[in-house]
């Protein structure tokens, strides 16, 4: 695809170390999004979670209508809503509202529920979830549609005779993107109902490489459904992090990511210890993160898109805070100011503009002399010693 327009963002879970304070880390969330917004950064997925000490924000609406205030392009979305924690309805007014309050800056992201802490506290089964997801999604995008009368009954929720009382302010409606991870699940979901989808699995070990056989997964179920996916609304997770040099940014980042990586992954979650002596090398080596100098995190892309076969839409980073804060600030800057334009086409018609004067300066300023010579003649002076024999440029005229 073409690489002009493509979208950058975070997906903000967030992670936050156990034992800080946790009411200046959602505000550090916040403020995060507002440099983003200055930096002209195109979305933030706001994650929810109930469990487990990390990831702390449990109503990604709240975040979202915080933010909308304190900044005025940045689109913001939930990454994700878990839809068999709400009641579709619920869900669906909630972000018409939002839609309304941000003037169609908001954005929703659906998942089963990424943590089973929280499945477990509410009583629902982990079997269920994936079951329950696209039984909630089929009712919120029937709901969205704003026809006829929604009535549905599963083994969860019931709507009787069910519409809402406001239409998106979008157009038809707002953003919706499915969560995926390693299995075909997300993409099926997403190719069912037409939307985007949100590749959470693609900063995984071999998931840089499953992108093009999840992709086509989307396609073949749209096509089976009657539907239409666009890579245009897919969107790459990765892990990243950009310094100045390649060193620079993985001494940066090399005892936060350990942190998180043990203490809460494998400590707290159970995840299996990786086998690799320096993971995030590895990581970096496998492109599944980027980490590096504005030029090696441009290499990354660059091989992400050869390796979807068709390219995506949006590249999103995980949140971290493996880098201090003045560093991750920092990151987030080099990148848009380095790294950004190269995927969005607006570097192309200055880098043309500037090779056309390099490249012409003869013919472009050949009457350059002749005319600084005439602007002291006719006004009478004498032309300085030193016009007649040098290279007159534009600003000499």
């Amino acid at each position: 695809m073409a690489r002009r327009g493509m979208r950058f963002g975070i997906f903000l879970a967030p992670f936050h170390r156990v034992g800080e304070n946790p009411t200046l880390a959602l505000a550090r969330d916040v403020e995060l999004i507002e440099w983003l917004d200055h930096l002209c950064y195109d979305e933030a997925w706001i994650g929810e979670h109930h469990s487990a000490g990390w990831e702390l924000i449990a109503a990604p609406e709240l975040v979202i209508a915080a933010a909308a205030e304190r900044t005025r392009h940045i689109k913001l979305g939930s990454g994700v809503t878990s839809l068999p924690y709400h009641h579709p309805l619920m869900v669906a007014q909630r972000f018409v509202q939002l839609d309304h309050m941000t003037r169609g800056r908001a954005m929703l992201g659906c998942g089963p529920g990424a943590l089973p802490s929280d499945a477990y506290m509410m009583g629902i089964e982990p079997v269920d979830q994936r079951r329950r997801m696209m039984e909630s999604l089929d009712a919120i995008t029937r709901l969205l549609r704003c026809e006829d009368p929604v009535t549905m009954r599963t083994d969860w929720f019931e709507l009787r005779d069910a519409r809402l009382h406001l239409a998106p302010y979008s157009d038809p409606r707002f953003d919706i993107a499915v969560a995926s991870t390693i299995t075909p699940f997300g993409m099926i979901a997403a190719g069912t109902h037409g939307l985007g989808v949100l590749s959470i699995g693609a900063g995984l070990p071999g998931g840089p490489e499953a992108l093009a056989k999840q992709w086509q997964i989307a396609e073949e179920t749209a096509a089976k459904s009657g539907k239409m996916v666009s890579r245009r609304d897919w969107r790459i997770v990765v892990n990243a992090h950009v310094a100045e040099d390649d060193e620079q940014a993985l001494a940066e980042v090399k005892a936060g990511e350990r942190i998180e990586t043990v203490t809460y992954f494998e400590d707290t979650l159970g995840r299996p210890p990786g086998r690799a002596d320096d993971p995030l090398r590895e990581g970096v080596k496998m492109g599944s993160t980027l980490v590096g100098s504005p030029e090696t995190v441009a290499r990354g892309i660059e091989r992400l898109l050869e390796l979807s076969q068709g390219g995506f839409g949006g590249l999103m980073f995980r949140a971290h805070e493996w880098a201090n804060r003045e560093q991750t600030l920092r990151s987030y800057e080099l990148f848009a100011r380095h790294v950004m334009p190269r995927f969005q086409g607006s570097l192309d018609p200055i880098v043309a503009s500037n090779k056309f004067v390099r490249e012409n300066r003869k013919l472009v300023v050949g009457g350059a002399v002749e005319a600084v010579k005439r602007a002291f003649t006719d006004a009478g002076r004498a032309v300085p010693e030193g016009y007649r024999d040098r290279t007159v440029g534009a600003r000499d005229v």
